[in-house]
């Protein structure tokens, strides 16, 4: 049976972690209020890391709404991910979504993610 945990290793934690992949970044998907900057890595999954600025939402209780809802989609399709790390930007109007639609739009964005790595990795 499949893990579903959220433990700390699927976590991009250093700030080492967080410039890989902003210097690397072989794979981006952007939709409007999301940009996912993604490398491979040498691991057996993903990690996850998130820049969710004070500028593009104001207040800390949407930035944590935004985070919980991105790592809980996160982790129900960890299985379904390439071994990549990723750094999730939020942009302007994230906050408005509701919960179901980021929920959506994060499916959509992990589905589009993983058809690029597969292409890439393939080739």
């Amino acid at each position: 049976m499949a893990d579903f945990g959220y433990p700390r290793q699927l976590r991009l934690l250093t700030g080492g972690d967080f410039k890989r992949v902003f210097d690397g970044a072989v794979f981006k998907v952007s939709e409007q209020p999301l940009l996912i900057l993604a490398s491979p890595n040498d691991l057996d999954h993903p990690r996850i890391g998130f820049v969710i600025s004070k500028k593009n939402i104001r207040r800390a209780v949407k930035r944590n709404r935004v985070r919980r809802i991105i790592r809980e989609s996160f982790r129900l399709n960890q299985h379904n991910l390439p071994n990549i790390d990723m750094v999730i930007l939020a942009r302007k109007d994230l906050d408005k979504l509701d919960n179901v639609a980021l929920f959506q739009l994060m499916n959509r964005n992990w589905s589009r993610l993983s058809k690029k790595a597969s292409k890439i990795q393939s080739n």
